[in-house]
């Protein structure tokens, strides 16, 4: 009975150290943004919508029309930057207004530095994200910009030791 006992007492302490939920991440403590846009990823595969898509790299452009076939590819970097990161919470500093919440965080260990959701009646229309990521060898700093039914732009600075800093500009509007 003892043995029962101990063996029951295991099994719940290992339960109550695990993740919060299925995947790993925490509840939703800040915005859901992997959640809304993995909707607008399933709401553009189904529109399909023409894009006109400009890259930039180091002040080189191109430009053309195309169809994004896969949505969760091109806006893979968004998904990345889901704030609700189980390890990240508590460290951000929320504010919110009915038209804007904000999102920061100082801590080295969290490459997301700001995000920012803009709304009208309730509805997002912009979001904006500052990643910056730092070591020895590397340093990037990133803005990402998303709005419905109109772009997306991410722009990146990166520089490798040693090597020449680059910059690049993605952008597509609907």
């Amino acid at each position: 009975m003892h043995r029962n006992v101990v063996l029951c007492f295991i099994l719940l302490l290992l339960a109550a150290c695990g993740p919060s939920s299925p995947n790993g991440e925490a509840s939703e403590a800040y915005f859901d943004l992997k959640g809304y846009i993995e909707k607008e990823v399933t709401r553009l595969n189904q529109l399909k919508p023409t894009v006109d898509k400009t890259v930039v790299v180091n002040k080189q452009a191109e430009r053309k029309q195309v169809k994004v076939e896969n949505w969760t590819d091109e806006l893979t970097v968004f998904l990345d930057a889901d704030i609700n990161k189980s390890a990240w919470q508590g460290l951000f500093a929320v504010s919110k207004s009915d038209t804007l919440e904000t999102y920061r965080s100082n801590d080295d260990k969290v490459y997301v530095k700001s995000l920012q959701v803009e709304r009208k009646n309730k509805v997002v229309t912009g979001i904006t994200i500052l990643l910056n990521t730092k070591n020895y060898l590397y340093q990037s700093a990133d803005t990402l910009r998303y709005y419905p039914d109109s772009l997306y732009e991410i722009r990146k600075q990166q520089h490798i030791k040693l090597l020449n800093p680059k910059q690049y500009r993605i952008s597509g509007k609907f």
